[in-house]
């Protein structure tokens, strides 16, 4: 049987006539994306084109909620109540559904955004927060995220989670990023990440920065669309992958519900 991973981007992350990254190109290479909500970037009319784009090209289409914080990205720690992260999740959620909702296409996953999904890792009451936000709007999405406490929490509300991997970051031993702040945080050489990139997917290893090598396993790949050259780099993966006997199929398609 073929080893199968979904690759995401973070994508719609523009403002306005400002824009990030070249979405339609990205959208044709990936086969995820994670669509922002207005908070840390996106407004509804790069919403709609996202969403529009990601329908065109058969791509799974997930909300990527963030803090509100446009001028940090969502990159930001934030000092939230439970009914703050629950409230502002939902609203994130229910803007990207009603943009789905137009246009006749699924919305297939939730992945918290920069700070707000690191912070769940390590809390949890952003951690229920979040997931329980999640189970009152649809319990049938797909949650992304890592080992931590926004895992067991949507463990503990029967939804079903994928673990995301990062071809472009750091990690630490335990398994947790390392942070933006510190050097060599973020990955930007090509080969090392083609690299790091086969051996998680084919060998469910990782080497991380310490040096010492560590079991990874994820089920989506996420390249972040503001790294420097990620348009080739997503498609350089890509080709990587599918030359190795990976397959590459939306999350929707192929992971288990609980």
């Amino acid at each position: 049987m073929k080893p199968i991973i979904d690759i995401c981007a973070d994508l719609g992350e523009g403002f306005g006539k400002y824009s990030i990254t070249d979405d339609d190109r990205i959208l044709e290479i990936v086969s995820s994306a994670n669509i922002a909500c207005g908070f840390h970037a996106g407004d509804p009319r790069t919403i709609q084109k996202a969403v529009q784009s990601a329908k065109k090209f058969g791509t799974g289409i997930g909300a990527h909620p963030g803090f509100p914080d446009l001028v940090g990205f969502g990159r930001r720690n934030m000092d939230l109540t439970y009914e703050e992260v629950y409230t502002d999740v939902l609203y994130q959620v229910g803007a990207i559904s009603a943009f789905t909702k137009a246009n006749d296409v699924n919305l297939q996953h939730i992945l918290p955004h920069g700070q707000l999904g690191n912070m769940a890792n390590d809390s949890p009451i952003y951690a229920a927060a979040i997931a329980e936000a999640i189970k009152d709007f649809d319990s049938s999405l797909i949650v992304m995220t890592q080992p931590g406490c926004l895992l067991e929490a949507c463990k503990e509300r029967g939804l079903t989670t994928a673990i995301t991997i990062f071809a472009d970051r750091a990690y630490h031993v335990d398994g947790s990023l390392v942070s933006r702040k510190e050097p060599n945080s973020v990955i930007t050489d090509p080969e090392t990440i083609l690299t790091r990139t086969l051996k998680m997917v084919l060998e469910k290893k990782v080497t991380a920065i310490t040096g010492e090598e560590m079991d990874i396993h994820g089920h989506t790949l996420l390249v972040h669309g503001d790294t420097e050259g990620s348009l080739q780099l997503i498609h350089q993966i890509k080709s990587t992958l599918l030359e190795n006997g990976v397959e590459i199929l939306p999350l929707g398609e192929w992971i288990e519900k609980e």
